[in-house]
């Protein structure tokens, strides 16, 4: 039986992680997805005392809501493959920050935004220094048994499960798996959906559902913030591909809703959207 989880920036932001907690327990979720994005606000998580580690494990134990995963998207702004040294040891920094938080709370998988540069310009030296980078993080998270995810992007670095597994060769380990984001893997029209998971379906941690708008020759599509329901995305036919190809793992319902009026309505609004389909894929939790 799969597992159904929720991004922590769907969830209100202004509260402890004990009241994140109960919240998603309330909404039917089975654990929360934390974010450790490009803000300094959240890169500050990186040095969380002992004392606030376990303040959160507290949360976790009464709750029984867990944190398998964090979404470390603040390469986007320390990038592995930077131009820059002093970019690229503070990326490596995090990432053994990162490596070392998700040790103490238990955390299974971090997922890593498949950019080799965002801010800047690529080139054929980002993509050199990035695989040269994530090699070293690979072995930071074996030290620790601590999964590294590629995400499935917005981008044309690794937008698809083709080029993680071009990645993937360059740098072979069980601790380097991929994390589909179906919304990000449709919206490219050179990917053929069903091709692509059947390729990748050994190496996937966990999949996001999220809605998008497909790139086109007149468009850069809509990546983020796309209602479900209003986007392109084929959900029904990417989740039955999943369940026949046997995919039990976990589905994360990924919103950015944290700032809303209503968060917890826009999140009950996707989960009315995407349960029916779910369910008729095959998919049914507890």
């Amino acid at each position: 039986m799969a597992t159904l989880g929720i991004y922590e920036k769907a969830l209100p932001k202004d509260i402890s992680w004990l009241e994140r907690l109960q919240l998603a327990k309330e909404l039917g979720f089975d654990f929360v997805e934390m974010s450790i994005d490009e803000t300094d606000e959240r890169l500050d998580r990186l040095d969380w005392t002992l004392d606030q580690i376990c303040e959160i494990r507290a949360a976790i134990d009464q709750t029984g809501i867990f944190i398998p995963s964090i979404c470390l998207s603040g390469h986007r702004r320390f990038p592995l493959g930077s131009h820059d040294k002093n970019t690229r040891e503070k990326a490596l920094d995090i990432m053994q920050k990162a490596i070392n938080l998700a040790s103490k709370l238990g955390v299974r998988t971090i997922q890593l935004a498949g950019y080799d540069v965002y801010y800047e310009e690529k080139d054929v030296l980002t993509s050199a220094y990035f695989i040269e980078n994530l090699k070293k993080s690979v072995c930071m998270a074996a030290e620790k048994q601590v999964m590294l995810s590629i995400e499935i992007m917005d981008d044309p670095y690794i937008n698809s499960l083709t080029k993680f597994k071009q990645i993937n060769r360059a740098v072979p380990s069980p601790w380097l798996q991929v994390y589909p984001d179906i919304g990000n893997l449709s919206a490219w029209p050179e990917n053929n959906v069903i091709e692509e998971l059947t390729l990748g379906l050994a190496s996937i941690t966990a999949i996001h559902l999220k809605d998008t708008k497909n790139v086109t020759a007149d468009s850069p599509g809509v990546f983020k913030n796309v209602p479900f329901g209003e986007g392109d995305v084929d959900f029904l036919g990417c989740l039955k591909t999943l369940e026949r190809l046997g995919y039990q793992g976990a589905f994360v319902i990924e919103m950015w809703s944290e700032t809303d009026s209503e968060p917890t309505a826009r999140i009950q609004e996707a989960k009315d959207y995407l349960l029916p389909l779910l369910e008729e894929a095959g998919y049914y939790f507890d």
